[in-house]
């Protein structure tokens, strides 16, 4: 498998052979669905809690006397039928929605989700992002150039972040030019899941030959 590699002016700069284990992968809907939802639930804080009729302030002392008064026999105001009572199978923050995913099942998730980004001509390749000025302006031209040379139109003008740029190791210009932009969501290779690629419509990665030969170690 083969692909171009770009330069930050939008010029083909070379070609890549990608592994078929990493790009060529079979669509496994099933997995990638167990793999978010997982990834999904792992990050719900689990802060959401409601009191039951024991644990609400009042209520000790009969409303009215059982018998006589024509109303309906009542033990407590803090009964749940009652406004200020409590509530009945709420949430407890004692409930546990962690889930456990194996790195191998997150890596086979991660591989068939870029496998399909690729399939439908959504992964880009740069050699570099290196902006040795940090400028929200030279930033917003690098991908203007790319967007010019590639048809990927989110690339310069989208006010959603449709594009995850995948950067391969820290670099404070390439950073601090491109954060800025409506477009681009940043991430570093190491931390790429298929949760994320999944939430953007286009991928493009930084340092191609480093980067796939991370990737393919990733499922070892």
């Amino acid at each position: 498998m083969e692909t171009k590699i770009y330069n930050q002016k939008g010029i083909e700069s070379g070609k890549i052979n990608l592994p078929a284990k990493v790009f060529g992968a079979k669509w496994r809907a099933d997995l990638v669905h167990q793999v978010v939802e997982s990834m999904r639930s792992n990050k719900r804080a689990g802060t959401a809690d409601t009191k039951d009729r024991g644990e609400v302030r009042g209520g000790g002392r009969k409303p009215w006397k059982q018998k006589g008064t024509g109303r309906a026999r009542h033990g407590s105001s803090r009964s749940p039928i009652w406004v200020g009572g409590g509530v009945t199978h709420g949430p407890l923050a004692e409930k546990n929605y962690k889930r456990k995913v194996s790195k191998k099942m997150r890596a086979q998730a991660l591989f068939s989700v870029l496998s399909k980004k690729l399939k439908d001509n959504e992964i880009l390749f740069v050699d570099t992002l290196s902006l040795p000025k940090i400028s929200t302006k030279s930033g917003a031209e690098v991908m203007k150039a790319l967007s010019k040379a590639t048809g990927f139109k989110p690339l310069a003008n989208s006010k959603k972040p449709r594009v995850l740029t995948a950067l391969f190791e820290r670099s404070v210009g390439a950073e601090k030019s491109l954060r800025n932009l409506p477009q681009l969501d940043i991430v570093f290779l190491k931390n790429l899941n298929p949760m994320d690629v999944l939430n953007h419509q286009y991928l493009l990665i930084e340092n191609p030959e480093e980067a796939v030969k991370f990737l393919e170690s990733r499922g070892q």
